[in-house]
């Protein structure tokens, strides 16, 4: 069957990474009645859990805004659960069940800054979100992910802008408002995402070791409970804008921009490829009993 570009649903979007950006771009796939698979790690590190899909590997269920995710076990119960409209999660890191997914479209949203494995021979179309990737070589399309006028653009050739090592600014500050692990150890938390906090309040323990919080704000994101952590990962993030203005229950501007940038590259090659000669007939396989 052609790939009817007017009728979304059946289409395979594997989204590798469930963190927050990459739920922002689930989103958007989603909106558009993409089926919409995430690949995870078995133990999450995102810390804005509010608002990652990642988080249905730890509670089994989730929602962000309108989208429920839940976790599955294998690729054949993902059928079930894009007919009722929902987000499959998959504990996959190494990307072993994409083969049985067969997605029309790969995207790598695990931001690690490097590129963990993803290559073109994956899927039809690839993209990559921040650097790590070459556009042309390992994905198809790498999409900017650091804040500023370039934030979104697509790279049909070449890479994203270097990763810098410093956090965007928010409310006027930087790397003064991201916590990472002092110790390594076990985190056990004293507060939750959404409270408030001062300079110096207690935040949660890494093993018997408090860590506090490194400005007055609300906390915008706390890594998960239970977790064995590095010294020197990022553990948690705090917002030092008025409370009243801190929305830690939806995504984010940024990541849903980088959404609408990765749909609107898989949606261009989409049609190039529909229109390209030695692609002449995108098929996409109805036939999800070979999953």
């Amino acid at each position: 069957m052609k790939l009817d570009l007017k009728n979304t649903e059946r289409i395979i979007v594997v989204i590798r990474g469930g963190g927050d950006i990459a739920t922002g771009v689930a989103q958007q796939f989603y909106r558009k009645g993409f089926w919409v698979a995430i690949l995870e790690t078995a133990q999450p590190q995102a810390i804005r859990r509010t608002v990652s899909l990642s988080t249905a590997v730890y509670t089994d269920e989730c929602q962000v805004e309108e989208m429920k995710a839940c976790k599955v076990n294998s690729p054949k119960e993902c059928e079930v659960v894009w007919k009722q409209r929902k987000i499959p999660v998959l504990i996959d890191p190494k990307g072993e069940y994409i083969k049985a997914l067969q997605p029309t479209i790969l995207i790598d949203g695990i931001i690690a800054k490097k590129n963990l494995g993803t290559h073109r021979n994956m899927a039809p179309i690839t993209i990559g979100l921040g650097p790590g990737f070459e556009a042309g070589v390992e994905v198809d399309v790498a999409v900017e992910t650091m804040r500023g006028q370039n934030l979104g653009q697509l790279y049909f050739e070449g890479t994203a802008l270097p990763d810098t090592g410093i956090p965007g600014e928010i409310g006027g500050k930087s790397i003064q408002r991201v916590i990472y692990a002092s110790h390594s150890g076990k985190v056990t938390h004293i507060k939750k995402i959404g409270d408030q906090v001062e300079e110096g309040e207690e935040i949660f323990y890494i093993d018997q070791f408090p860590v506090p919080s490194p400005i007055d704000g609300t906390i915008r994101g706390l890594i998960h409970e239970g977790l064995l952590v590095k010294k020197g990962l990022k553990c948690g993030d705090v917002d030092p804008r008025p409370h009243h203005t801190v929305d830690c229950y939806s995504i984010s501007d940024k990541a849903k921009a980088i959404g609408k940038a990765a749909l609107e590259a898989a949606l261009f090659m989409l049609r190039e490829k529909e229109k390209s000669k030695e692609s002449s007939s995108i098929e996409v396989d109805y036939n999800l009993t070979k999953i």
